[in-house]
């Protein structure tokens, strides 16, 4: 979710990943990953084997869940610090075999379409990227990788929501990016200043964005971590969840 400086492999995210580490984990948003899962294992009719891509897994909470669940499941980050994690958690879990984890470009991974399904959440990739049209190319890639028929859920910041109540941000209404300073903390405490920056999305433009794609779009829930459903979109929410099939 932020932009600190470049790091020493040329990439904006992984300073932030490598200060973090573990702690990333210790952040209140990441204590609904149990009823997310639920609700998409559900949603998307994950039976035990089949097999789902985690795109920008973070440290892999989301693919681990899946996986104690009996799915088979890749994730790929950005970030080699947060890959390192998603690995080890998973050899203390004995997951090794069912959950996978690989440092890759989300807008340039180029996977086979080989998933039943592609999960992109908690703004793991989409809408943390230069510019709309690598946003794009995320999209792109999670058509690419379903094979025909294939489920995803995409999850996305409000721009709703980000203009009525971002009240220590700024939004920006040409570009739909709010920018808000803030500090990181490591397992020592210790904070890193960063600037947070995430894009921000209407209904209509993420239906269409998909089906620039190639996704079809089944729904459009208003969710927030650790409360996903079906509810109706509204300005009320901070995240919409979207739910659809590779066409």
């Amino acid at each position: 979710m932020a932009r600190g400086e470049v790091g020493a492999d040329g990439h904006w995210f992984e300073e932030l990943a490598s200060h973090m580490g573990e702690t990333y984990l210790r952040y209140s948003f990441t204590k609904g990953t149990e009823q997310e899962v639920e609700f998409l294992v559900e949603s998307l009719g994950l039976a035990e084997g089949a097999r789902v891509l985690d795109v920008g897994c973070g440290p892999g909470r989301h693919a681990l869940a899946l996986a104690r669940r009996g799915i088979r499941v890749h994730g790929i980050d950005i970030s080699a610090e947060f890959i390192d994690v998603a690995r080890l958690a998973a050899h203390r879990q004995g997951l090794s075999e069912s959950a996978t984890f690989e440092r890759a470009d989300a807008r340039t991974a180029n996977l086979p379409p080989i998933f039943d399904a592609v999960i992109c959440l908690c703004q793991g990739a989409f809408g943390l990227m230069d510019h709309l049209a690598h946003d794009l190319q995320i999209l792109g890639g999670i058509a690419g990788a379903l094979r025909p028929g294939g489920g995803f859920a995409l999850s996305a910041f409000s721009a709703y929501f980000a203009v009525r109540y971002h009240t220590q941000a700024t939004f920006d209404a040409g570009t739909g990016v709010t920018r808000e300073q803030t500090a990181v903390h490591n397992a020592a405490g210790e904070a890193l200043e960063v600037e947070l920056r995430t894009g921000c999305f209407t209904p209509r433009e993420l239906r269409l964005m998909c089906r620039q794609a190639g996704l079809g779009v089944d729904a459009i829930h208003s969710v927030e971590p650790g409360g996903y459903g079906r509810h109706e979109a509204t300005a009320e929410s901070p995240e919409f969840l979207v739910l659809g099939r590779r066409w």
